[in-house]
């Protein structure tokens, strides 16, 4: 028999947290004890190297967020000024961002039903029908501007479809820069995230599954690509030691203090993915009970990393089961706001949207925390099924 807690016992579940208490200690204070704590050290090269090892690719660029790795890929893979990139309105703000930083232009992208991640049958029609090839490259007829890229985002953890879209990229002359800032860990069809496309991004931020505090990685198998990120990211410097520049770089990096926290968190990685898994597993069996709100569950081809756990509510009140469970103690959030809903995206084309915006109104972000335990999830559960009762 499943306990339970009580009302009067439960303590604010928390939306997500960090999981600190492996070898960070040990690995931060080698750093604080050599001196080493910024830019440059061992445990950076370490860090890039075991997310290397662990995706499956040959190189891999560590920087200081997962917006600088999505920011850096789009520079390295030739987006220039009025380009176009195809991405999901459905998803954090930061790639369409980034975008704009590059002087391009976002076209944002329907999500599919079951998964929320980008769908692919709508970037295949806009692409066939709204689109045409001028020597090789693709144009949009409307805008004349070139389709250069397409950044596809594994939503909450769960991989988009990657075989639509690896075949249509070919199709269409467009690079894959692949926004898995979500996604460490997460399998399409045995393969993991970030390696489908020319470059890979990840996210180590406070919620991510792993953390470096901040920090972000830009994985590929094209040597050519990650030495022009990591220049980049090293505000573009040409020498070793004369102060030399022919281009404008960034400050990207990330610090040795960050790596050898990320260090000890890829040694727990494989734990932390089964936790959320079984988690994951309850949920689903616990909803299955509550015929008003449905769990997004993995699909056939897909190992998700459950990053954030996710619900759909079937009568449209979201806002008012949210005020209902933060009451309870439970930390829930909405959804992110469609992008091109947003006031400085309202002008971009926004491509056939439709149902994203009945995932914006139904879908609710639930705890997805580590430390989540078997009574939590059922006191979860439970008092979701007391507000429909």
């Amino acid at each position: 028999m499943t306990s339970i807690i009580s009302d009067k016992e439960a303590k604010t579940i928390p939306l997500s947290e960090p999981e600190i208490s492996g070898n960070e200690w040990e690995y931060v204070k080698e750093c604080l004890d050599s001196g080493w704590v910024s830019s440059v050290g061992d445990y950076v090269e370490r860090f890039e190297k075991v997310v290397a090892d662990y995706v499956g690719v040959k190189y891999a660029v560590a920087v200081v967020n997962g917006t600088s790795a999505l920011h850096l890929s789009l520079l390295a893979s030739g987006i220039k000024d009025n380009d176009e990139v195809i991405i999901p309105t459905l998803t954090f703000v930061a790639p369409a961002n980034v975008i704009k930083y590059c002087g391009a232009h976002p076209v944002f992208m329907d999500s599919e039903e079951d998964t929320l991640c980008v769908d692919v049958s709508k970037v295949v029609e806009f692409l066939s029908n709204e689109c045409e090839s001028v020597n090789g490259d693709t144009y949009n007829k409307k805008t004349k501007r070139r389709v250069k890229a397409i950044i596809p985002v594994h939503i909450f953890g769960h991989p988009a479809d990657m075989d639509v879209l690896v075949e249509i990229s070919e199709k269409y002359n467009l690079d894959i820069v692949e926004d898995a800032t979500e996604s460490l860990g997460t399998e399409y069809k045995s393969r993991k995230t970030g390696t489908f496309g020319i470059v890979g991004c990840f996210s180590y931020n406070g919620n991510k599954i792993i953390t470096t505090g901040g920090g972000g990685m830009v994985v590929t198998n094209d040597k050519g690509l990650a030495g022009k990120i990591r220049y980049l990211s090293t505000q573009a410097k040409d020498g070793s030691f004369e102060y030399e520049h022919s281009e404008i770089g960034y400050n990207y990096r990330l610090t040795n203090i960050q790596a050898a926290l990320g260090v000890a968190q890829m040694e727990r990685l494989e734990g932390f993915i089964a936790k959320k898994r079984e988690s994951a597993a309850l949920f689903e069996n616990y909803f299955a009970e509550i015929d008003e709100v449905d769990f997004v569950f993995e699909k056939g081809y897909a190992k998700s990393n459950y990053w954030m756990n996710t619900i759909k509510v079937r009568k449209r009140d979201k806002n008012a089961l949210m005020k209902y469970l933060l009451s309870k103690n439970i930390q829930v959030r909405p959804i992110w706001k469609l992008i091109h809903t947003l006031p400085m995206y309202k002008d971009c084309r926004a491509y056939s949207i439709e149902k994203a915006i009945n995932a914006y109104d139904t879908c609710i972000n639930i705890p997805c925390n580590i430390k989540l335990d078997q009574p939590q999830i059922k006191y979860i559960t439970t008092m979701i099924k007391e507000y429909y009762s």
